[in-house]
């Protein structure tokens, strides 16, 4: 008998008794729902981690400045987005100091450590812009700009696309928030020109820089509250920030950022070379890392559950092939005495079980994907909890999750079918078509 014959007559027995097997599989349908769902999540809360380090640099990425000035760093990165929902009005003008500078003589040094990448080096330029404007509006808000992070950087965005770094036009990349404020809607802002305008801190001269929007960025939990700039906009805003600086001040360098090679060296290693020259780092994983932690311990706490009641399926699935056995015993007898082999028999009701978990791992998962891609949508849509995350898909089904979930089920079915499989197996034929 070929193998497909075996398979169609194991789900022509299960349809023997539709409720029994019913039931059955309403159990395994319970627990691969549970565990494909929190897979999903799992995967889709990584897919947007990974989407908000790669977006900033990478794993490669580094933050470096002097250690007296690491817990300062937080201060000069900015706040995050999600802090502020609306942008604040501008008042008054705000000095941004107190940051220890970085020597050249840390600087060439750091470049010489191994693993560092010394032509990835740029010196971060800590722009003040004292206010943000538009045509479209009257109000004046603050913001907080820097340029481009070193490296591959693919900066998400919700409309609109990248930074074009070495164009000699002043272009910039918007947070959100600042859109609706300047009077403008997603759709209609990209490709026009916002004012930045910076107020000299000596003469309280206003110098005013048009800036042409190319996108705008989607929230994140690594954007830090900041909008991008391109390199000429970036020189020429930090040349007139500094232009009255006298030459101790304006030449310092406060905080620089490199790659470094992720795959040779673990970041702690490359924060311990970074000691011992009076450096300190921050990397995109430090910012987030605990984020991630968090998720997979409550989404692992979940999966326990959906394993619990895989379990009590499976204590389902022995009874239910139990009783199969005892109802077809004559008939396990009559087979057999035709001459079909116990391994034969074996296989046929491991293959029920088989079945069994394959239709309640299928139904668990189709159901599972028709309600989270809804989910997915509803929580997108307005008033949802990812309406300000557009990129974030709560859950993520992939291919193989799906089939590890569904080889996973059918394993454990088959290994509580095999005792019911092996007492069928082993039935004598002659007391079998005595049974009553």
């Amino acid at each position: 008998m070929r193998i497909i014959d075996t398979i169609i007559d194991a789900n022509t027995n299960l349809l023997r008794n539709k409720l029994r097997s019913f039931l059955t599989i309403l159990a395994i349908f319970i627990g691969s729902f549970s565990i494909i769902s929190t897979s999903a999540i799992q995967a889709g809360v990584n897919n947007f981690i990974d989407q908000q380090v790669n977006s900033y640099g990478g794993e490669g990425y580094l933050a470096v400045v002097s250690k007296d000035s690491f817990d300062a760093l937080e201060g000069l990165t900015g706040t995050m987005s999600s802090g502020n929902s609306e942008p604040i009005e501008y008042k008054e003008d705000k000095i941004q100091d107190g940051m220890t500078p970085i020597t050249e003589e840390q600087i060439e040094k750091l470049k010489k450590i191994d693993g560092i990448d010394g032509d990835s080096l740029v010196e971060q330029q800590t722009l003040s812009i004292s206010y943000v404007a538009s045509e479209k509006t009257d109000k004046k808000y603050m913001i907080g700009a820097e340029a481009l992070p070193p490296g591959n950087v693919k900066v998400e965005t919700t409309t609109g696309g990248q930074l074009d770094l070495r164009a000699d036009e002043y272009q910039i990349q918007l947070e959100k928030k600042y859109v609706k404020a300047l009077g403008y809607t997603e759709e209609n802002i990209i490709g026009e020109k916002i004012q930045l305008v910076v107020v000299d801190q000596y003469k309280h001269t206003k110098k005013t820089f048009d800036a042409k929007v190319v996108g705008v960025i989607a929230p994140g939990v690594v954007s830090m509250g900041y909008s991008y700039t391109n390199n000429k906009l970036a020189d020429d805003i930090y040349a007139e920030n500094t232009k009255y600086y006298p030459p101790e001040i304006k030449d310092r360098v406060v905080a620089v950022a490199v790659n470094y090679d992720h795959e040779k060296y673990t970041a702690d290693e490359i924060k311990d070379k970074l000691e011992e020259i009076g450096l300190s780092a921050m990397t995109v994983s430090d910012i987030i890392g605990t984020i991630k932690t968090f998720f997979d311990v409550i989404l692992t706490v979940f999966k326990i559950f959906g394993f619990i009641a895989l379990l009590a399926a499976a204590i389902g699935i022995v009874n239910t092939l139990f009783m199969s056995v005892q109802e077809r015993t004559r008939e396990i007898g009559l087979d057999k005495a035709l001459g079909m082999s116990s391994l034969r028999v074996f296989i046929s009701f491991s293959l029920e079980a088989i079945m069994l978990g394959f239709w309640g791992s299928v139904f668990g998962i189709a159901i599972s994907m028709l309600v989270g891609n809804l989910a997915n949508t509803a929580f997108h849509a307005e008033g949802g909890f990812l309406e300000s995350f557009p990129t974030f898909n709560l859950v993520v089904y992939t291919i193989p999750d799906i089939i590890a979930v569904m080889i996973l089920i059918m394993a454990i079915a088959f290994i509580a079918g095999t005792l019911p499989a092996r007492r069928a197996s082993h039935k004598n034929p002659i007391d079998a078509l005595r049974y009553e």
